[in-house]
């Protein structure tokens, strides 16, 4: 059953559906009624005179600019051709698709003034398997994506270039072959399709899902090590947490004391410290940490999603229509700084736990390096180097984007959001994030292998998971490809999804 996109309800789950899986999406018939209302109202302001920004004035510096009627028709080709200015590597097609879906949502509200052909057309594009190729660098993330989500406007032109059936043609060959009416760009509607900061909020909801998803499986992993170390499990009272109040941290208790439920450890059957460090002790306050910040970051990505991102905003109802900066990026930039680095701080806490499990004098009676041919053999003391490395680029990485603005457009544009960035590096944060989990998850699992006791059962269903595709270090060998599988496996969830059918629901 198709997706309803109607300008509220678009969940980062829904973007998801649309833009990874594919599925339907349809703008219901109230939707279509407020965009012509808007639309109708908009061209009464036009045969009026009305200045209008971005309608019959340029952009930017030249918004003083008036045009006159001939120029009006001809502004929204050049606006998209000016416009369309990004440089390097196409984005991945699902960021573009999650781009479409929230551009369609802002329209569906009605107050963006273009013609319901726009929509329905972007409607169409994602239904039949049409995705622009789109530079992925080249925003700023005020006014909005402009140069990414022009690229897509040029689709509605005939123009630009898009992948159909997994081939790259021209656009107007790759429209055609889909059956898709192109619908050109009349007043207003170039502006309407580009003027928000939707490609960096599409990329942002996808990240949060796939984040949420990792850290999930950080606390798999740190279960994992927990019982590899023999901790003692009384930090892991949901009790303790509840009396200071942190929604994340008690989540994450909650989840630990189900992933060892069962196991010697909790049961009391093991001799433990009467207190550990803190890269134990501490992880659900830390893990929790990185829960909260994620959650904040989705309550402001699903309010930008059904939010109207345009400048100017018509309001049909009143006969007016007000110039402001809804585009500004920043409400979105700024937590999605703050998600990015909660990955990293929990990445930092995932490396030391790993060392932990490598240290003769922290291990608590494990091998040096996880390797009973010491000496000789040097176990997973590399593996380390590996996780340090991918630790640093994460904290270059982690630096704010959202404080880096530089004036544009003759100083009229002279604060911008720099959100692109952030969306753009936070990928490259969360993919280091899944080779330093697997990291310890494979550490961890050789440290369980060599200690003789009953695990819960979540970090048994784990630890079976994990030897489906790397093997015990007996003697040692190149690791290049344990560590390269193990980065793929926790990207591919496949161990969150194993122990979740396992002891539940770990939300």
């Amino acid at each position: 059953m198709a997706i309803v996109i109607n300008g509220s309800g678009l969940t980062i789950e829904k973007v998801v559906q649309i833009a990874r899986n594919k599925e339907k999406v349809e703008l219901p018939p109230e939707a279509l009624e407020r965009i012509k209302k808007c639309r109708a109202m908009l061209e009464e302001k036009i045969q009026a005179g009305e200045i209008m920004y971005g309608v019959n004035t340029g952009i930017g510096e030249f918004s003083e600019v008036v045009l006159n009627d001939d120029q009006v028709k001809d502004f929204q080709k050049y606006l998209i051709y000016n416009h369309a200015a990004g440089i390097g590597d196409p984005a991945p097609k699902e960021y573009i698709r999650a781009a479409m879906v929230g551009r369609i949502n802002v329209l569906s509200k009605g107050h963006s003034g273009c013609r319901p052909d726009i929509p329905l057309t972007l409607v169409e594009m994602l239904n039949k398997g049409v995705t622009p190729r789109v530079c992925q660098k080249g925003s700023v993330g005020a006014c909005g994506d402009l140069a990414p989500m022009s690229q897509i406007a040029l689709l509605l032109m005939g123009e630009g270039e898009a992948y159909y059936r997994d081939e790259l043609l021209p656009g107007k060959e790759a429209m055609e072959k889909a059956g898709i009416p192109i619908p050109g760009l009349k007043a207003r509607d170039g502006l309407a399709t580009i003027n928000g900061s939707n490609l960096l909020t599409a990329m942002s909801a996808i990240f949060l899902y796939d984040a949420n998803r990792w850290l999930k499986q950080a606390e798999i992993a740190a279960c994992m090590s927990l019982e590899a170390l023999k901790a003692n499990m009384k930090p892991y009272t949901p009790l303790l947490h509840e009396v200071r109040g942190f929604k994340g941290a008690v989540r994450t208790a909650k989840t630990i004391r189900k992933l060892i439920a069962g196991g010697d450890l909790v049961e009391g059957k093991i001799k433990c410290k009467v207190q550990d460090a803190y890269s134990m002790r501490s992880t659900p306050q830390v893990i929790g940490a990185a829960h909260d910040a994620l959650a904040y970051a989705r309550s402001q990505v699903e309010i930008e999603l059904n939010g109207v991102g345009d400048n100017p905003v018509f309001f049909p109802d009143k006969k007016i229509q007000l110039s402001g900066a809804n585009f500004q990026g920043s409400p979105v930039s700024l937590p999605m700084d703050m998600a990015g680095i909660a990955v990293t701080m929990v990445s930092v806490m995932s490396e030391r736990r790993m060392n932990r499990l490598n240290h003769p004098a922290l291990s608590v009676g494990l091998p040096a390096f996880l390797t009973k041919g010491g000496g000789l053999m040097s176990g997973l003391m590399l593996s380390q180097y590996t996780a340090d490395m991918m630790i640093v680029e994460q904290r270059i990485l982690s630096a704010p984007a959202s404080v880096q603005s530089i004036p544009a457009a003759a100083d009229q544009e002279d604060f911008v959001s720099m959100g692109m960035n952030t969306a753009i590096k936070n990928f490259q944060i969360l993919d280091n994030a899944y080779g330093i989990l697997g990291i310890e998850f494979m550490a961890a699992a050789q440290a369980l292998d060599m200690r003789d006791f009953k695990f819960g059962a979540g970090v048994g269903k784990a630890k079976e998971v994990i030897r489906k595709y790397v093997d015990y270090l007996e003697i040692d060998r190149p690791l290049y490809p344990d560590h390269t599988r193990m980065q793929e496996l926790v990207k591919s969830c496949e161990i969150l999804e194993e122990v979740e059918k396992e002891v539940g629901s770990l939300e």
